[in-house]
């Protein structure tokens, strides 16, 4: 325990504190790959030649781009928390493919893996988000919800509205990699903080370890619970060790604001509710997202930010905002309609069943979310929803009237 939190403390000590003026982030970190350094080299019997993983039947981002060469450069190297390449990539190894998407293959076990590791994360973020360079270019955040315009949707069509993203507590591992007393430690942190919200994000922490009978059923009634994770690509990533311990769900009195603690990242932030009111959705979720991190910084604590890639967390595809706002939204006839996926494509959003990822559509009801993460602010990524569904949903009334509908063009590239 005592060398787990000497760990902690010595990361703070190594790194510096950029104010971030705008009000949306209070405290940032400017991480430069010259102030990383890495830990103890790794220890090897064989070549690196011997160890690289057999990737020739592999679909994702990490073995479109892990190389021999880069295999050698980095295979040897850990970040100061003792993570490695191998561990780095292990899920992306044991997971070829997916039937659906191109995964990325790869996870980060603490901050400085994105540092240590950049020769194979920077060309592997390229991909994952439609070109963005984190060695030449800065990531903008903004959590001022008053921007959203028309932010209302036709409550025929959209049957629920829901933002979320997550935070990662600086100084203390990621899921992948934390020791028990890190986990618990996330725990500790973020449920002291929730105790100090107040009026309409006033709510309670309900452990996984020892919730009651009744609690655990009306939070699966709720549909708040999280199960312990099957997926392969989480479970080779480490995710589920030690599971349920320091695992919990925190919401508010009127179920509207939730926070996730040790799931897939240390906490996943959601703002929902019934309806398709997105804009007051957002504001709840800007406003409760500001307290959280007030309240964390009071504490002693920040959160993993820099300005190349924003918010820090686990997986590289959540890098930036790790914001996703959706709805469910019922498109009975524009979803027969064989240009649909173009539509999206065009609009930068996606389509899952209700029951997110792998699952189909009940009765025309998709979840349409925004496709991008990183390079792009929250107001943009929540606008871009707004104005997405609103074009489906317009779509949908003409298909209703036997009327035609168009594909909308191609968006202008955002990073050249």
């Amino acid at each position: 325990m005592a060398s787990s939190f000497s760990r902690i403390l010595s990361s703070k000590r190594r790194i510096g504190v950029l104010t971030f003026v705008g009000g949306s982030v209070t405290a940032g970190l400017l991480l430069h790959r010259q102030h990383v350094s890495a830990g103890n080299p790794v220890r090897r019997s064989y070549p690196a030649s011997a160890e690289y993983p057999d990737l020739r039947q592999h679909n994702n981002c990490m073995a479109t781009h892990l190389t021999p060469a880069i295999y050698a450069k980095l295979c040897d190297k850990a970040t100061p928390n003792g993570y490695t390449l191998d561990l780095a990539i292990q899920t992306g190894v044991d997971n070829p493919g997916h039937p659906f998407i191109k995964t990325v293959g790869m996870v980060a076990g603490d901050e400085e893996s994105y540092e240590v590791f950049a020769d194979l994360l920077d060309p592997v973020i390229r991909e994952r988000h439609n070109g963005y360079d984190p060695s030449t270019m800065k990531h903008p955040t903004d959590l001022d919800a008053s921007k959203i315009h028309s932010g209302n949707f036709d409550s025929r069509y959209v049957l629920s509205s829901r933002v979320r993203t997550g935070r990662s507590i600086r100084g203390l591992s990621l899921p992948p990699a934390c020791t028990r007393a890190e986990r618990r430690e996330v725990e500790r942190v973020v449920v002291d903080a929730l105790a100090g919200l107040k009026d309409d994000l006033d709510g309670k922490y309900y452990s996984l370890t020892q919730m009651t009978d009744k609690e655990q059923q009306q939070l699966i009634d709720d549909h708040f619970l999280f199960d312990k994770p099957v997926s392969p690509l989480l479970t080779c990533a480490g995710m589920a060790r030690d599971w349920p311990d320091a695992r919990g769900i925190w919401h508010n009195n009127e179920k509207t604001f939730l926070v996730w603690v040790n799931e897939e990242d240390h906490t996943r932030v959601i703002s929902m509710e019934k309806g398709g009111n997105m804009k007051r959705v957002f504001e709840r979720f800007c406003k409760g997202l500001k307290e959280v991190e007030r309240l964390i910084q009071e504490r002693g604590w920040e959160f993993m930010w820099n300005e190349k890639l924003g918010y820090i967390l686990t997986c590289p595809s959540n890098l930036g905002t790790g914001l996703r706002a959706g709805v469910h939204v019922k498109l009975p006839l524009l979803s027969k309609d064989p240009r649909l996926s173009k539509i999206l494509d065009n609009l930068r959003l996606q389509k899952r069943g209700t029951g997110g990822v792998d699952t189909a559509a009940v009765g025309g009801v998709f979840d349409i979310s925004n496709l991008d993460r990183l390079g792009l602010s929250e107001v943009q990524l929540v606008q871009t929803v707004v104005d997405g569904v609103n074009y489906l949903i317009e779509c949908e009334k003409r298909l209703e009237k036997g009327q035609d509908i168009k594909v909308p063009p191609p968006p202008l590239k955002q990073f050249k």
